[in-house]
Formats: C-alpha cells, sequence, structure tokens
C-alpha cells in the first residue's frame, strides 16, 4: 500500500488457456453439481466451453480493425454475451473478489465488477490509451443497490459513453438516467463522480482490489494462464 507508482500493463502476451486447476472448478456450474469454484474439478464439458469462449475472445483482441467506437461495441457485445452474472460467494467463496479476464472468460460467469474489468483489460489490449477508459462504480437508481461500469471518454471534455452488462446498447451517460456515479478509478487515478474531471488526490493503489487484479492481469498477459489460487 505504499507504493504511489502506477501500474502498467504490457498487452503483447498472448492469451492461453487457464490450467485445469486454475478454473477452480467453478466451470462445473455450468452443468451442474458444484455450489462453488472450489467445490469440484471441471468437467470436460466446461473445459470444452471455457476453450471456445478463450479463443474466440483471443480472435476479438488480435482484431484492430475500426475505429475505437467499432472497437467497443465489439468488446462490450462479446463479453455480455459470454458472461452470465454470478455472485462472488457463490464463484469464489469470498464476498468480494474481483476476477481478472482469464478467469472471467473461463468460467463464462462474474459480477458487475468483473465484466467491467474484462472490457477494460481487453479495450486496452485492442489499443485504447487507459486514460480513456474508467471503470466506474455507480448507484442503480432502479435497485437501489452499487454496480460497476466501464465508462469511455472520447477527449477529455467529452460526455462518456456507458458499457454496462445490463443494458445491451452503449449510451451516452446522459441518457442513463438510472445510475448515479459514485466514483470512477483506472491505473491513472481516482475521479469524483460529481465532478468526473476532477482526479483525486488518493493514488489508484489505495483500492486494494484494482491493485491486487491489475498485478494478477499482468501475469496472466490480460486473459490468459494464472498460476492458482492458494
Amino acid at each position: 500500500m505504499g507504493r504511489t507508482e502506477v501500474l502498467t500493463m504490457p498487452f503483447s502476451l498472448p492469451i492461453r488457456l487457464l490450467p485445469r486447476r486454475a478454473l477452480l472448478g467453478a466451470l462445473a456450474l455450468l452443468v451442474g453439481g458444484a455450489t462453488s469454484a472450489n467445490d469440484a474439478p471441471p468437467s470436460a464439458l466446461a473445459e470444452a466451453m471455457a476453450e471456445s469462449r478463450l479463443q474466440a475472445w483471443q480472435q476479438l483482441l488480435e482484431n484492430r480493425d475500426g475505429d475505437e467506437r467499432a472497437r467497443l461495441e465489439r468488446v462490450n457485445r462479446f463479453v455480455n454475451r459470454s458472461v452470465l452474472h454470478g455472485e462472488d460467494m457463490q464463484l469464489w467463496g469470498e464476498a468480494d473478489y474481483w476476477a481478472t479476464p482469464g478467469q472471467t472468460l473461463s468460467l463464462g460467469r462474474g459480477d458487475c465488477e468483473d465484466i467491467a474489468i474484462a472490457k477494460y483489460f481487453g479495450l486496452l489490449q485492442l489499443g485504447l490509451p487507459s486514460e480513456k477508459l474508467r471503470l466506474t462504480f455507480v448507484k442503480d437508481l432502479g435497485s437501489r443497490r452499487p454496480h460497476m461500469v466501464l465508462a469511455y471518454y472520447a477527449g477529455a471534455d467529452a460526455e462518456p459513453l456507458i458499457l454496462d452488462n445490463l443494458q445491451a446498447r452503449i449510451l451516452p451517460a446522459s441518457q442513463r438516467r438510472d445510475l448515479l456515479p459514485v466514483y470512477a478509478f483506472n491505473n491513472h487515478g481516482i475521479f469524483l463522480g460529481s465532478a468526473p474531471q476532477r482526479q483525486s488526490k488518493q493514488p489508484p493503489q489505495l483500492l486494494s482490489r484494482w491493485q491486487d487484479v491489475s498485478a494478477r492481469a499482468l501475469v496472466e498477459g490480460s486473459g490468459g494462464r494464472l498460476p492458482p489460487r492458494s
């Protein structure tokens, strides 16, 4: 927690399949039988499904055709369609665990944080500058629950576009009146929800889960092999 340097992510590493144990048994949820990520080894069917998703993800990340908006659309659509909602306690046996893209795409399940994180690192690998992307905590005014989305800023003063697993379309923030911004962050800093152009003096490393998932994403190369969790 004492380090203040910005974490940077190399994204030239190829995505590889997670080892069998790294799937942590949660793939068995797809075909029944297990109740948490640590209960049982994945079945052959679950492993085949995981392999298919990761191969499709790799192909998507190798395609840099189109402008930034086109890449946003492809990543948002792929992740939203590939990842079903799952609670951290059920998947990981923890109340709040942030999964890497490789873990999320292998399982095909995750919560709003996992989905937003997968989109963030995927878009970085597609060449979008990290300063244009912010993981944003919001309050869902409909459910009155906390929620995370990914915001994209085309420019410093631009209205952000919102990538959300609860909404298929990418919409400007002004059209998402169901969301109340709380705060946002990326590997450059923390930003205030009420004044998104103002950066907090607090470094992003103070967000311990962000520091942790960033380090693990660095190890796996933004979506591939990850050492098994201890």
